[in-house]
């Protein structure tokens, strides 16, 4: 049965979208509301609960809350806690961050990527979205008309297509007009996701998992690990990162070993030791860096990329997901006021609104990561509080569809001013 939620009138705008994450399957269900048609295809052949913690800021909540029974569903599964509890890599208490500052900018939707997605991918199956699974994008192209893809040997057209295939994806070649490897960051995270049962029998792991969900977080030299406790402590999952120099030439994840993290992890907190000795299963996932690209959409203007494939992000940001989720909200609106006739205006407003934001919020997640890996943890001792989160209404206050609804006209007069020299030029020419 079909969900009933309300549609703008129909565009006729025909919106291709290679990758079914949260920043594809947002851009659908936006483009969708706002009366395109969308055609997600994805490459994974069925629909697998991948993956561990994901975090959604007030900023993509109130896009969450867009969708109607999305938050209902959300809600059971998420993290409930006042805050966040900081130690000392060695165990001692520092200071607890609460969350009432960004309460007051909207609600968070924080627990696992691949339950949140289910239900994400669910409701845009339930509005009628066209998804097809399996498919093998080999290939991008673009006219001044259209643009499309070759994908399982087929050729798929659309008015515009969306690239949101990941930090891999095959759409930045044609945007970049050549091919920009990965780099890796210097740095890599252990990821778990698990069963709190075992912790809940150690009477030192206990406190995180009776009584409601726990989130602490041990700072150390180079060292962060996370812990966090979900669905009132039923579930259990932290992520370490730490300095990593391996190559990430052919795979940036791979299965992890318990006694590597345990070295890494060398002298710290008996707690910390506990929590991964109690792990059945945890993932290395090295972090991958992208130098910052020049523009996200195509020479054409009839290809964007959005998401990771345009901006990857640390996770000590916070934001990557969010941020994913503002692209489809913001492209959304754009094609909505530009038409079926002006849509390469739309990618070009929508890149103009949304750059130098991306790359503002890019930056918290490097401020946080050298904040806490770099710091001389004596004086941290004595001024605890300044290891807290920045918590931002810049950042967090921000209502991506209304933003691209009020700025749109004006970036859109701006294009005008600055092509009109161009076009007088060309006039004179033909005049001549």
């Amino acid at each position: 049965m079909a969900v009933t939620t309300e549609r703008a009138p129909l565009t006729g705008i025909r919106v291709l979208i290679i990758g079914a994450g949260f920043a594809g399957l947002t851009a659908a269900i936006e483009c969708w509301r706002k009366g395109h048609v969308p055609i997600v295809l994805e490459s994974f052949k069925e629909l697998k609960i991948l993956g561990d913690i994901i975090s959604f800021a007030p900023n993509a909540g109130r896009i969450f809350e867009r969708w109607k029974g999305v938050p209902e569903q959300l809600d059971p599964i998420i993290i409930k806690t006042t805050g966040l509890t900081y130690r000392s890599w060695d165990g001692d208490y520092l200071f607890h961050q609460t969350w009432d500052k960004e309460r007051s900018f909207g609600k968070a939707y924080n627990g696992h990527r691949g339950e949140i997605h289910e239900i994400i991918y669910n409701y845009a199956r339930n509005l009628g979205i066209e998804i097809r699974l399996g498919q093998q994008v080999t290939e991008y192209f673009e006219t001044d008309k259209d643009a499309g893809v070759i994908s399982n040997g087929e050729r798929v057209v659309a008015d515009v297509v969306l690239g949101s295939d990941g930090v891999r994806s095959k759409a930045r070649t044609l945007v970049l007009g050549y091919e920009d490897r990965p780099k890796s960051s210097g740095y890599a995270i252990y990821r778990a996701w698990f069963d709190s049962a075992e912790l809940l029998r150690n009477p030192k792991t206990r406190f995180m998992v009776e009584d409601g969900d726990r989130h602490l977080a041990w700072l150390g030299p180079d060292i962060h690990f996370l812990a966090a406790s979900i669905k009132d402590g039923k579930d259990f999952s932290w992520v370490c990162t730490h300095k990593d120099e391996a190559d990430i030439e052919e795979s940036w994840q791979t299965p992890g070993k318990v006694e590597d993290a345990l070295k890494v992890l060398e002298g710290w907190d008996p707690i910390v030791h506990d929590i991964v000795k109690a792990t059945p299963f945890l993932v290395d996932w090295k972090l991958v860096y992208r130098d910052p690209l020049p523009t996200w959409i195509s020479p054409k203007c009839r290809i964007a990329l959005i998401g990771d494939a345009a901006h990857p992000f640390l996770p000590t940001s916070i934001q990557g997901a969010s941020q994913a989720m503002e692209d489809g909200a913001t492209i959304a609106v754009c094609l909505q006021l530009s038409g079926k006739e002006k849509v390469s205006e739309a990618l070009r407003a929508f890149e103009k609104i949304r750059y130098h934001r991306v790359r503002a919020a890019q930056k918290t997640g490097e401020t946080t990561r050298d904040k806490w890996h770099k710091a001389d943890f004596d004086k941290v001792k004595e001024n605890p509080e300044s290891m807290k989160l920045v918590r931002e209404a810049w950042l967090l206050d921000h209502d991506a569809e209304a933003h691209a609804y009020a700025t749109y006209q004006e970036t859109v007069a701006a294009f005008d001013r600055a092509d009109a020299p161009h076009k007088e030029a060309l006039q004179m020419v033909e005049v001549a």
